[in-house]
């Protein structure tokens, strides 16, 4: 039995690629124009600030490599073709870069908010969590630079995945939908980039496995499931269908976007209108306006609406291209119930104020 085979050992190549790409994104996103964007107030009352520039050089990366296919300089189906191994060498690119990460979070003496170690003593937990809060490579943040490059990684496989359904005549318009939808998703993300610098991911996460593996490993090589899957299945879909997958799509775009932006404008600016009218604030920090007067996390619905949009363009006969929302449905409701408790910690009588004043969790009537 091929022992290699079994354990998708990564190939020089597929390595070769991992490291051109990251090199490029970490060139591109310190030497091209960017928006240089504040991020939050820390407890120290520090300030990182993001460079907002990778729509720019997500655009001129397909440029080049379209460039480079052109003049057959490379093949544009060699992500698809190599998948496995490409999975297996950003694995363990993320194992590798963590174990540094727990090491250096170790032996930090920095007090800053976004240095400063905080260790448990479990070293598993630490690990997983990770240690610091912003840690830094060469001046990049790389928080902000792994989920770019998971977001970007996401795109190039999608459209390597096309160009292979193209060169093998297997192009069909359940393809076609899931290419669109994930393709205004990705663009969005991009233009909007800046929003991600408010998110609690950036703000409050420690960076360790947990999101190194999030955002290098999950995000391309999952939400992916469905372009893979559909190459080698073949579903027709009715008008009805289609449809009825766009209006899902649609929905869960705007509760995702308008949720995430209204969050957005209220941390730059208390004083914004939300919906025409101005916002109503529980004890002067949480917006209990627009979306975030509906549900107090209104905006993972969004997500998972999104979600089942990505999947549904695959039909019902097979549930493999379901697993991203069904385990985002489960990621959910546990990072739900985390945030609530944090939430409670933080805000203590404001959050149970918030609680009285916007009794729905996620959606109205699911408590």
């Amino acid at each position: 039995m091929d022992l290699d085979y079994l354990l998708v050992i990564p190939s020089w190549k597929s390595v070769g690629i991992l490291v051109t790409f990251f090199t490029y994104l970490a060139i591109a996103g310190s030497v091209l124009p960017a928006k240089l964007v504040p991020g939050v107030t820390l407890q120290d009352g520090s300030r990182l600030h993001y460079r907002c520039n990778g729509l720019f050089s997500m655009l001129l990366l397909v440029l080049l490599l379209g460039v480079g296919a052109k003049m057959e300089l490379l093949s544009l189906t060699v992500i698809s073709e190599r998948g496995l191994e490409l999975l297996s060498a950003t694995f363990i690119f993320s194992f590798l870069v963590t174990l540094a990460l727990y090491a250096a979070g170790s032996k930090s003496r920095n007090q800053s908010s976004s240095l400063k170690p905080c260790v448990t003593g479990n070293l598993i937990h630490d690990w997983w969590f990770g240690i610091q809060l912003n840690p830094s490579f060469l001046g990049i943040d790389l928080k902000f630079f792994f989920v770019r490059s998971g977001m970007m990684g996401w795109l190039f496989i999608n459209l390597s995945v096309l160009a292979k359904a193209i060169q093998g005549a297997t192009l069909s318009h359940s393809m076609i939908l899931y290419q669109i939808f994930c393709l205004i998703y990705i663009l969005d993300y991009f233009f909007y980039e800046e929003y991600m610098t408010s998110t609690w991911d950036i703000i409050a996460e420690r960076l360790g496995f947990m999101l190194v593996f999030g955002d290098l490993v999950w995000i391309p090589f999952t939400f992916s499931i469905q372009g893979w899957w559909l190459l080698g299945n073949k579903v027709e879909l009715t008008t009805a269908a289609v449809i009825a997958n766009c209006f899902v799509f649609l929905l869960g775009y705007l509760v995702f976007r308008g949720a995430n932006k209204q969050k957005h404008v209220f941390k730059k600016n208390p004083k914004a209108l939300i919906w025409g009218k101005p916002p109503k604030v529980v004890g002067g920090k949480l917006l209990a306006s627009g979306y975030w007067g509906v549900a107090r996390h209104c905006n993972y619905l969004g997500d998972l609406l999104l979600a089942l949009s990505f999947s549904l363009p695959c039909g019902i006969s097979s549930p493999v291209p379901y697993f991203y929302p069904i385990y985002l449905l489960i990621l959910l409701i546990w990072r739900e119930r985390r945030d609530e408790a944090r939430c409670a910690e933080k805000y203590k009588e404001v959050w149970m104020e918030y609680r009285r004043l916007v009794p729905w969790r996620i959606l109205p009537y699911f408590y």
